[in-house]
């Protein structure tokens, strides 16, 4: 499937900023692993063993790859590259409704601590709009009517 115009923007922007955010944390310190570390066990506890240096290198690797997959553009079907974000957006997503402090008592409306988090929800959207995109979309062939 060619990738249409709209495709565009919306994965040269997310994938900028998560490549962006993958290189950052290619050189964290331990305090910055262990502060990642523990947000991401509390959404997932099985990462809860895993050397919190181990877990920023995997997510730091993670990030690049999927922000690359994102920047090609004419490489990687956008079908692809659009499961990739919902699934890391996803995430990023059970992060936020599950972290204590993020959102506001009894709603899902952020807290001013969950604003960064809620924005995840975004690239979530993203992502599902490029893979329905791909299955439903205009470009797909239709079956001819038969009478």
């Amino acid at each position: 499937m060619a990738t249409k115009l709209w495709h565009v923007p919306v994965r040269l922007a997310t994938g900028a900023i998560i490549v962006d955010q993958g290189l950052q944390k290619l050189g964290a310190d331990e305090d910055t692993a262990k502060w990642l570390h523990g947000q991401a066990v509390q959404a997932f506890p099985r990462f809860a063993d895993m050397d919190p240096k181990d877990f920023v290198q995997l997510l730091s690797a993670s990030e690049i790859a999927l922000g690359a997959a994102l920047l090609g553009i004419g490489f990687v079907p956008s079908g692809l590259a659009g499961l990739g974000l919902s699934a890391f957006a996803g995430s990023l997503t059970r992060l936020y409704l599950t972290a204590p402090g993020t959102r506001r008592e009894g709603t899902v409306a952020p807290s001013h601590q969950g604003v960064g988090l809620a924005k995840d929800s975004w690239m979530l959207a993203i992502g599902v709009a490029l893979v329905l995109d791909s299955v439903f979309g205009s470009g797909r062939r239709r079956r001819k009517k038969t009478s």
